[in-house]
């Protein structure tokens, strides 16, 4: 481009060519960075060139930031759950706050704030259910989840708490508040995964076989919160002739 150009001084050309290496490098790293900072990156180099008569139009002009909401995080392989699965209900070293949340969350699609706020109150032991934060319905849990929340049960137990809550931490025997959210957020590390990943794990799942208003009631969740994770998951054969 700057071969074609009459450019009256050298230094007007290397800026050029610097705006046009940051410019480059940004497009290069597109997969790390936001569209509103892309966006931004390439009109501050076209204003540059407009502004210096090496392009008529500035291609920028007419783009707009917003770019439609979709899921954009880490998810598990089946592979990857298995391995996970066998670990929390197989090794008898794996710590019951871990195991706890990591079913929860692989197999019920629990949020960390979820399974911290669980109380005993909560548990239904005659019909095997759970109140999980602002669901509308008990969770019915399967002989693993079961398993599982005993073993929590049994753990809190030997804390000798009056602590209402499932999880309890030495920080939070001695009181009646929730585990603390640093606490819970690093409860997986052993397992090297996070709360997130496995929800959202099993939110794509259902809302992919189910019909995700339905997938939204269970989950006491906003469907349009809910939505996102249909996004870019269309089929194509599905997709309206004047988009394919």
């Amino acid at each position: 481009m700057i071969g074609q150009v009459e450019v009256g001084d050298q230094a007007s050309v290397d800026e050029f060519r610097r705006g046009d290496q940051c410019f480059l490098t940004g497009v290069a790293l597109a997969a790390q960075q936001n569209r509103p900072r892309r966006l931004q990156l390439a009109r501050q180099f076209f204003r540059f060139a407009k502004s210096h008569k090496m392009i008529l139009v500035d291609p920028t002009s007419g783009l707009s930031a917003k770019a439609p909401k979709s899921f954009i995080g880490k998810t598990l392989t089946l592979d990857q759950q298995r391995r996970l699965f066998q670990r929390w209900t197989t090794d008898p070293a794996v710590h019951p706050h871990e195991a706890l949340l990591g079913i929860l969350a692989l197999l019920h699609g629990a949020s960390s704030s979820e399974v911290r706020h669980l109380r005993l109150d909560a548990i239904d032991r005659p019909g095997r259910t759970i109140r999980l934060g602002q669901r509308p319905r008990p969770v019915p849990l399967d002989p693993v989840s079961w398993t599982t929340i005993q073993r929590c049960v049994a753990h809190r137990e030997n804390q000798r708490t009056s602590n209402p809550h499932l999880m309890v931490t030495k920080g939070t025997k001695a009181g009646r508040n929730p585990a603390s959210v640093a606490y819970v957020s690093h409860v997986l590390d052993p397992a090297g995964i996070s709360p997130r990943t496995l929800r959202s794990t099993r939110l794509i799942d259902l809302v992919n076989a189910m019909d995700a208003k339905l997938v939204a009631a269970a989950f006491g969740m906003n469907p349009e919160g809910v939505m996102i994770y249909l996004a870019d998951r269309v089929d194509s054969d599905r997709m309206p002739e004047t988009m394919a």
